[in-house]
Order: structure tokens, then C-alpha cells, then sequence
């Protein structure tokens, strides 16, 4: 694709590698060049999932766009993580950021993506049609460090581990209404990384639990805990506190598990991005779970949701939702029986922790319409739970 100023936007290749790693390094963390290398070389990622800007040879943009698989209510939907984006300082402002997200959003639909979820600075990929969705777990400070049990070792994890792992992360992934897990090639990665330490705890030749842990050098966060059995949370704050070296470190408590070992939460309003390109796509997919929501309450058959610019209409029959109907621009919904969201509140509707109630008592263009209870019912709260390639 030619870009103003003689540039190009294409794939990357890999005589790109070195320049790409070069530019990821300038921009961004020391660790980036190697996440990059991960991704590009392993065979689920490969080099058509990165794009890069070139003036003649140079590379002077990147970005790229991971494969990741999101389940509400059981219900798994094909989504894309963009990761590992920088421009040269030289070429800034001449939006070359906006015209590789739109390569990666084009690429994300042709891979058969409903939606897409990302860390990202503040504000900035609001531009590109994100919107913050759902919360991140702060991380707050261990103030009560237990002994390490006996019986447990903890050790760096290996890519013998990742089943084990895997399966103990999917249990911990059921409590919640959304999650995302790993993918296979971000298990390898995160395993193969030196930018986080996945570590295993092991008592009488057992997985019993696994976290994710950043270098002492950037301030130890102990993430992702996932355990079978209690000792395990011991042993791995242990292990923290030693990596620390008698330094404050910090844990994010994503379950539950560390609540009474860490200080209390200030307010907090760090959320994952995410994008919707097309809502009636994505409540087509979630039909059996909008069924199953819908099912307990008598209303209409024909349940309508507006987003004033464009509006879906749900339709019933024999207890179940049967089809999605979109439809153009509505103002007021709530005269036939509707629901009104602002088009920029699709991700919290949909993944966020306040539900259609909520956003209404925070927004003045949500409301819940004459049809309040069925709405309630049809966007409940969601608690979430997402695993990332990089610890946020």
C-alpha cells in the first residue's frame, strides 16, 4: 500500500528483522526486540502478522496483530490483539500509526475476528475506534510475606510446563464471565521471554501453581496466579519477596487468592482497550448466550437496541433468540419498547463490570427503556479475566 511522502505500508519480511527490533528497542522496552522475534518466528505467528512502514529500505513504523480467542459465558469468539507498535520519532504525525491499525483491523476481519482487545497508552487508540471496556487488576503492595512452605519449590517454568499451566489457569478462567487465555504461541512465548519469568510451584513432582513475575531490576509484580491448592500462594509470594532482595514488590490479586496479603485498592481506572467493528456481527455470534439470559423473562419477540447511529433488533421464538436484525439510525428507541446505548459504550456494554444498569446511571445516553428488567437481564455485569502477552 503507497502512503503520502513516498512511503509504503506492506508485510514484513525477514531481512526486516533487525531493523524492526532496532526500532521496537528505540521506542519502546529493551525487551521488545525479542517479544517481536517470538511472534514472527514461530509457526502460528510468522511474519505476515506484523507490518511495517518503509521510506526506500528503511523501516520507520510497525505494528502487530496477534491471534487471541475471547469466551463470554462459554462462548468462544475469534478476536485480535494489536502489540508491539512504535514509529520512528523522525516520522511522527504523518499518520502512519492510524494506517497500520487500519491494516490490522482489515487483517483481523479477514482471520475472522468479531472484535479486538489491547494495552495501549492513554487515550491514544480511542482514535481508532477502542473504547476502555474492562478493568485491570491494579497491582498494590504485598504487605504480609509468608515463609515458603515446605515441601514446595518454585523454579522457572519450561515449555514441558505449559499443559500443566494451561490447565491450571482454565479453572482459575471458570469463575469469571469473561476471559481470555493464553494462546498456544503466547504460552510459548511468555515461557521463552526474559521480559517476565513464568514460574511453576511444584510439591511431590506436582504443578500445584504458576505465576508470572517481572525482573527485580523494574521493580518485582507477582500476576497471573493460578493454584490448585492454597500452600501455593505461599510459596510463590515467597519467591517474589526474594527476587525483591528485601525491596516492597507489588502482586495483582486477579481471583481473589492474595486479598488479605496485599494493601487496599485505591480507586482505579486502568482498563483494557477493546473494539467492536460490528455489534450486530458480534450479538449474531452471542446468540446462545443472549438466549440464555433471555429466556427466564416474558417480553417481546422482538427486543430492540439502539446505538442512534444504527440499531439491531433481537428477535424470539420458542424461548430462544433466533435472529439479529440491524437496522439503520433510531433516536428513540424507547417509543417501541427499546433500549439506547451510545455507540462509544458497545465494549462496556457488552465485557464491563456495570452492565446496562450501570452505564445508565452513568451516562445520559444509556437508558434501559420501558423494558427494564428484560434489558437488566440481556447486559448483566460481566467480571472478566484477561490474559495478555505482556503483564499490565
Amino acid at each position: 500500500m503507497d502512503l503520502p511522502g513516498g512511503l509504503t505500508l506492506r508485510a514484513a519480511r525477514p531481512a526486516d528483522l533487525d531493523q524492526i527490533g532496532a526500532l521496537l528497542a528505540d521506542r519502546g522496552e529493551d525487551a521488545d526486540p525479542e517479544d517481536h522475534r517470538l511472534v514472527v518466528q514461530d509457526a502460528e505467528g510468522g511474519f505476515d502478522a506484523c507490518a511495517v512502514v518503509v521510506d526506500g529500505d528503511r523501516v520507520v513504523s510497525t505494528a502487530t496483530l496477534l491471534d487471541e480467542t475471547i469466551v463470554l459465558a462459554g462462548r468462544p469468539i475469534p478476536a485480535g490483539q494489536v502489540e508491539l507498535v512504535a514509529t520512528d520519532r523522525a516520522y511522527e504525525g504523518r499518520g502512519l500509526v492510524r494506517a497500520l491499525m487500519g491494516w490490522a483491523h482489515e487483517r483481523s476481519a479477514g482471520r475472522g475476528h468479531l472484535m479486538q482487545v489491547m494495552i495501549g497508552i492513554p487515550y491514544f487508540y480511542r482514535q481508532f475506534g477502542y473504547q476502555y471496556a474492562v478493568p485491570i487488576p491494579p497491582s498494590l503492595a504485598v504487605h504480609d510475606v509468608p515463609a515458603r512452605p515446605d515441601g514446595c519449590t518454585v523454579r522457572a517454568a519450561g515449555p514441558g510446563d505449559i499443559a500443566a499451566m494451561a490447565e491450571l489457569q482454565d479453572a482459575t478462567q471458570r469463575r469469571f464471565d469473561l476471559s481470555m487465555p493464553h494462546s498456544p504461541m503466547c504460552w510459548r512465548a511468555v515461557v521463552a521471554r526474559a521480559g517476565s519469568t513464568q514460574v511453576v510451584v511444584e510439591r511431590d513432582g506436582r504443578v500445584i501453581g504458576t505465576g508470572r513475575i517481572t525482573p527485580p531490576d523494574e521493580g518485582v509484580i507477582l500476576g497471573e496466579v493460578a493454584v490448585s491448592e492454597p500452600s501455593a500462594v505461599a510459596a510463590l509470594l515467597a519467591h517474589a519477596a526474594e527476587l525483591a532482595g528485601g525491596e516492597p514488590f507489588q502482586a495483582k490479586d486477579r481471583a481473589g487468592l492474595l486479598t488479605d496479603r496485599l494493601a487496599a485498592p485505591e480507586p482505579d481506572a486502568h482498563d483494557y482497550y477493546v473494539r467492536v467493528p460490528d455489534v450486530a456481527a458480534l450479538l449474531e455470534h452471542l446468540r446462545p448466550v443472549l438466549s440464555a439470559r433471555l429466556a427466564p423473562h416474558d417480553g417481546p419477540d422482538d427486543v430492540i437496541v439502539s446505538f442512534f447511529r444504527r440499531h439491531v433488533r433481537l428477535q424470539r421464538a420458542g424461548g430462544s433468540v433466533t435472529s439479529v436484525v440491524a437496522g439503520g439510525p433510531m433516536q428513540g428507541p424507547a417509543s417501541l419498547g427499546g433500549a439506547g446505548v451510545a455507540p462509544d459504550l458497545i465494549g462496556p456494554l457488552l465485557f464491563g463490570p456495570h452492565g446496562i444498569a450501570g452505564l445508565a446511571e452513568r451516562h445520559a445516553d444509556v437508558y434501559t427503556g420501558p423494558n427494564a428488567d428484560l434489558m437488566r437481564a440481556l447486559f448483566p455485569p460481566v467480571s472478566a479475566d484477561l490474559l495478555t502477552f505482556y503483564l499490565p
